[in-house]
């Protein structure tokens, strides 16, 4: 997600998130980190592998199969990289649950991608002052682009997730509610 950061944010109205909103988001950072479990498992078997090879040829003597060791430390490394890529915004998603939820009586403004746009993009969601002042604004994927519209709303937004609530109704940025490690959520068709 693309986004401007938030401007004169010193003066706005914020809330702290609430435990039951800190909860879903942990739910997800759990439910990802059991998908994440089998590259860890990887990790750490492949590390073992390196380990006892090099052990091995160290301690009996002529062994040649300390030349296999780089190979088995390489694919250690990549289960690795691949596990810290699975929980990198998981991480940072719930650690943003610690910064404000802010809350603006002003204007969300929907607009058609630019040429800074991301490949894809379907355009830009904003939250804009009630003098109309740009406030902070998101990059949105989807299916059809967004339509140009502003329309007058009460908005509550995080810099990171985006708009959680316009006009009190949930634009599902945050859900109401996620089962335990976030499993089900995606139900197959």
């Amino acid at each position: 997600m693309k986004l401007r950061t938030i401007q004169r944010g010193d003066h706005l109205a914020s809330r702290a998130w609430t435990p039951r909103e800190r909860l879903i988001v942990w739910r997800g950072l759990t439910g990802r980190f059991a998908i994440a479990i089998e590259p860890l498992l990887g990790a750490l078997f492949f590390g073992g592998m390196t380990y006892g090879i090099i052990w091995r040829a160290r301690v009996a003597k002529p062994h040649d199969m300390w030349i296999l060791s780089p190979i088995f430390a390489i694919v250690a490394l990549a289960f690795l990289a691949y596990f810290i890529f699975l929980l990198v915004a998981p991480l940072i998603a719930y650690v943003q649950t610690y910064k404000p939820i802010y809350l603006i009586d002003g204007y969300v403004r929907y607009r058609g991608p630019d040429d800074e746009s991301d490949l894809g993009a379907t355009g830009y969601v904003a939250v804009l002052f009630a003098d109309q002042q740009l406030c902070c604004e998101w990059e949105c994927y989807g299916t059809k682009p967004l339509p140009g519209a502003t329309i007058p709303a009460m908005c509550e937004f995080s810099e990171y997730g985006g708009l959680h609530k316009i006009d009190g109704q949930s634009t599902g940025v945050l859900p109401d509610e996620i089962p335990v490690m976030a499993i089900g959520i995606n139900p197959r068709h």
